[in-house]
């Protein structure tokens, strides 16, 4: 392994959530009288952090959501997860052969440290990542695609962004690694690959990952 550090993206990378959580999000706004697909919530939403939604709102119809709009859909996202969420397919198995390794991995979110804790506990991930392993946008000034988010969770992680490659299922999150002069792994299980061009490497089977990183290093150098 020629990474120093491995950072995940966390919901569509390790945990199964966006497929929950677009369903949900789509249907809310439409009921709220902003008609909104599941497929438009994942091509406008995934990835980002929830600011993004009441601006993208605003911006589009001129309307603020509710002021407890956060707090009504994360009850709701929160008890969709105990019903259903799972691991990514592949996602134990690479998280156990990293800590084998002794290679450094942590998650970096757009989600909230609450979201990301209550996902890492229903699926068993939370063995992996203490307090010290989790960086949310709740973090920082500015969520994806602000680079803000990586270069916080390399800095405390105590390695250098040239080092660190990042685990990617959205444009948004693959903007941030490029402006944060990070190696980014683009996962295309649930996005098109034509959205994740900007990634360094494309993939759609987490249990590839590990090969993958063994066979290249910072820079895509061999």
């Amino acid at each position: 392994m020629r990474y120093e550090l491995v950072i995940f993206d966390n919901d569509g990378v390790l945990v199964d959530s966006e497929p929950i959580s677009n369903r949900l999000l789509a249907g809310y706004l439409t009921e709220l009288g902003h008609p909104t697909s599941y497929d438009e919530s994942l091509r406008d939403y995934m990835g980002g952090a929830m600011h993004r939604v009441h601006d993208l709102v605003l911006e589009r119809s001129g309307r603020r959501l509710p002021d407890d709009f956060d707090d009504v859909f994360h009850r709701r996202v929160f008890a969709a997860f105990e019903r259903e969420l799972e691991p990514v397919p592949g996602a134990v198995g690479v998280l156990e052969k990293l800590a084998a390794d002794g290679t450094a991995f942590c998650v970096a979110s757009s989600g909230s440290h609450d979201r990301i804790r209550v996902g890492h506990r229903k699926t068993g991930l939370d063995r992996w990542f203490g307090d010290e392993r989790i960086f949310s946008s709740q973090d920082v000034g500015r969520g994806k695609p602000a680079p803000d988010l990586f270069l916080y969770a390399a800095e405390r992680m105590g390695v250098a962004p040239q080092r660190c490659v990042v685990i990617e299922d959205s444009p948004l999150g693959v903007r941030a690694a490029v402006a944060a002069g990070m190696d980014v792994y683009g996962f295309t299980a649930m996005t098109p690959a034509a959205r994740l061009a900007g990634a360094d490497r494309l993939f759609d089977d987490m249990g590839d990952l590990l090969d993958l990183l063994r066979c290249l290093g910072p820079g895509g150098t061999h």
